[in-house]
């Protein structure tokens, strides 16, 4: 027989975080750990990481669906979250974990035996432009050869002038730019914008315009001179069948794939089917989680043949991040086998 808790653990940015929907200072994450009642040392561990004002969950509600899951953690099937993703993955991760020994292994793949790493892109948040310049900087230094940048809360000749400022140094063959404009777009110049941002020689944009604008977005997605990536448009409890539809019709050249927004791996899988039949191209990418969820969804990156960095590069973003064997070299993430994790201060 299983027992189980949960706790709400608050992550504190290092620095404010700047998106097109405001800027961060923390980020609640509720954590979930299961264990048998006779073996209290073994147990896995789950994170439940909503984002506000962008995840399907109910955030006032999911500390009371959480208890409700804990005490029928026997019957757990029974428990209704089909509205609640980011706990869907935060069990499916807790109980992965505890078939594995309780060992943070929640694949048996060469990421978790520390034998290979994920290459990534490096993340650059919203801000003044000599403060994304410095981020710019910083990543450069550090070694990462693709970067993604948030657009959409600066004046947009702004932000070109800053992805200019990039490409008179490193052009298209040493410098991947993605940008991620959160649906800042307005429709009526949004083709107008993707030209300028084409001629800049940028790998591709996510989600130029607000979701549910399925006439306005599958245009885009045709017109497009630039690569459209479909990222909060997926975010919505959808049956295969309807998912199938949505692609078909919008025809995007990219999937960006947030496992713990869409309900856990079972249901990124899902999305991965979809594109491969439709020859669409994906990526997966972190949504804020601390280490147990980038972890995670780390070690399930490494369960397909990569072949483009993934968006993992938010583990040193919290002053309290919980200590892992997680480790970032230029840009690589990798497993250390040889270091331990600290949860003392979880649970």
């Amino acid at each position: 027989m299983f027992e189980a808790k949960s706790i709400k653990y608050d992550l504190v940015f290092k620095k404010p975080s700047g998106t097109s929907r405001g800027v961060l200072y923390k980020k609640p994450s509720w954590f979930i750990k299961i264990y048998k009642k006779n073996n209290l040392e073994v147990f896995g561990i789950g994170e439940c990481g909503p984002i506000n004002g962008l995840s399907v969950d109910n955030i006032r509600e999911i500390s009371a669906k959480l208890k409700e899951l804990t005490s029928n953690i026997n019957e757990h099937k029974k428990v209704d979250i089909t509205r609640f993703p980011s706990i869907k993955f935060g069990l499916e991760t807790a109980l992965k974990d505890l078939k594995n020994n309780g060992t943070r292994t929640i694949f048996k793949n060469g990421f978790s035996k520390g034998l290979k790493s994920i290459k990534i892109n490096g993340l650059i948040w919203m801000g003044d432009p000599i403060s994304m310049k410095n981020q710019i900087a910083e990543k450069l230094n550090l070694g990462f050869s693709c970067l993604k940048l948030k657009i959409g809360a600066l004046k947009f000749e702004d932000e070109l002038n800053i992805i200019k400022s990039i490409r008179s140094e490193f052009n298209k063959n040493d410098l991947e730019i993605r940008v991620d404009a959160n649906g800042a777009f307005n429709y009526d110049d949004a083709i107008e914008k993707l030209d300028k941002l084409y001629k800049l020689d940028l790998h591709s944009v996510e989600q130029p315009i607000e979701v549910n604008q399925f006439e306005k977005m599958r245009y885009l997605c045709k017109k497009s001179p630039l690569p459209i990536a479909l990222d909060e448009e997926l975010i919505k409890t959808r049956t295969k069948e309807e998912k199938i539809q949505l692609i078909n019709f919008l025809k995007p050249h990219y999937l960006v794939l947030k496992p713990s927004l869409l309900g856990g791996f079972n249901e990124t899988k899902q999305w991965i089917n979809i594109a491969e039949k439709q020859k669409i191209k994906w990526w997966i990418t972190s949504a804020l989680e601390s280490n147990i969820g980038l972890n995670a969804i780390a070690q399930y990156c490494c369960e397909f043949d990569l072949d483009m960095p993934q968006g993992l590069g938010t583990g040193n973003i919290y002053n309290n991040n919980i200590s892992s064997p997680l480790a970032l070299k230029n840009d690589y993430l990798s497993y250390n086998i040889n270091k331990s994790w600290s949860l003392n201060n979880i649970f």
